[in-house]
């Protein structure tokens, strides 16, 4: 009777004292193991203005670097224009352009930079650099500042199929040997027909560019991105050169290139080859590419084995005589049986004289 009289006393004990727990700590609540940490909205904000078209950016090296950079007034006017995007903030959303910019640098999301070669060279405006060094004074400014991201930019989905796609294309590159002969014609003539399209095109548009130069003093580049590093592929090939914001050069520089254009053009005129140098150029460069084209496994079989043939058959004539005589070794180092032989056949008829 004693024991399960203490086994009550003992559980009104422990459930007293889970009530007497629960009055003291009221809001205390079971939170699971697994939460979702909420990411930060100047981090989305950052992710969400850096992938923006709108916001005029450049890549420059940084500390041996290479990272994205955008100027302070751009950013104040592309913010100005896109009011929309301080929703993302939140609570933050009322705050000032500076502010927001200050932000991002306490939290590293943004570094403030300058250019390593602060003047200009003469006669020429400030650009964009291509090399810049961390600024001392990390506050946001619109004069004259760059600002360079700091986090990892995500990868597209395209950029990730093109990282596996291009092992496949090295091995197709290895592999075209063995190509059938049309799909060697084919890849042939669209690599030349591209080459040739991208010299044409760089030709036409350094040869626009030098006659108005030399004749209207303007600086005119048709395709100006075309060989830019940090174009985007819409960009890339766009058509409308840019505004020229440089001084017109002087009579004197324009002259000096012309005289210097129509010496080039009359040495290479002078020393350009004669049309049997061509010819022959032009027939060992057919003949190295017909090498290649031609080239096909069962062709190098067939070569290996006849030439092993035409080595079988220039070795038996020294192995052995017509009409089954004897070799040359035989010949030369006789048996000394035969030596004995040749004595005995000596002896007898000297025997037989006698006789």
């Amino acid at each position: 009777m004693k024991k399960p009289g203490g086994a009550e006393k003992k559980r009104v004990r422990r459930s007293s004292g889970a009530v007497h727990n629960g009055a003291r700590d009221p809001n205390s609540v079971t939170l699971p193991r697994k939460q979702s940490a909420k990411k930060d909205v100047f981090q989305l904000f950052a992710e969400k203005v850096r992938d923006h078209k709108d916001l005029v950016s450049r890549w420059a090296v940084l500390q041996e670097t290479r990272v994205e950079y955008f100027r302070g007034k751009d950013f104040v006017s592309f913010l100005k224009n896109h009011p929309e995007l301080k929703d993302i903030l939140e609570s933050n959303k009322s705050l000032e352009v500076e502010e927001i910019a200050n932000t991002l640098l306490r939290k590293h999301l943004l570094v403030r930079c300058d250019r390593v070669v602060k003047t200009a060279r003469p006669g020429k405006k400030k650009v964009w650099p291509a090399h810049l060094e961390i600024f001392p004074d990390q506050v946001f400014s619109e004069n004259d500042a760059f600002f360079a991201w700091t986090f990892v930019k995500r990868q597209p989905l395209w950029q990730t199929l093109l990282s596996f796609f291009w092992p496949v294309l090295t091995l197709a590159i290895c592999l075209f040997p063995v190509y059938p002969h049309r799909c060697k014609l084919l890849i042939l003539y669209s690599c030349a027909g591209v080459l040739l399209l991208i010299l044409s095109l760089l030709l036409l548009r350094a040869t626009i560019f030098g006659v108005l130069y030399i004749i209207l003093g303007k600086r005119v580049w048709f395709f100006p991105n075309i060989l830019a590093e940090e174009a985007t592929l819409g960009e890339l090939f766009r058509f409308c050169p840019k505004k020229d914001e440089e001084e017109r050069p002087k009579w004197t520089a324009r002259l000096f290139y012309a005289v210097v254009a129509v010496m080039v053009i009359l040495l290479l005129r002078h020393h350009a080859p004669d049309e049997a140098a061509r010819a022959r150029y032009q027939k060992r460069m057919s003949n190295i590419i017909d090498d290649v084209l031609e080239w096909s496994p069962g062709l190098a079989l067939s070569g290996m084995m006849e030439k092993q043939q035409t080595v079988v058959n220039a070795t038996e004539p020294n192995n052995s005589f017509a009409d089954g005589s004897k070799t040359n070794s035989e010949h030369l180092n006789p048996s000394w049986d035969e030596v004995l032989g040749n004595i005995e056949d000596m002896h007898q008829p000297q025997h037989q004289d006698h006789i």
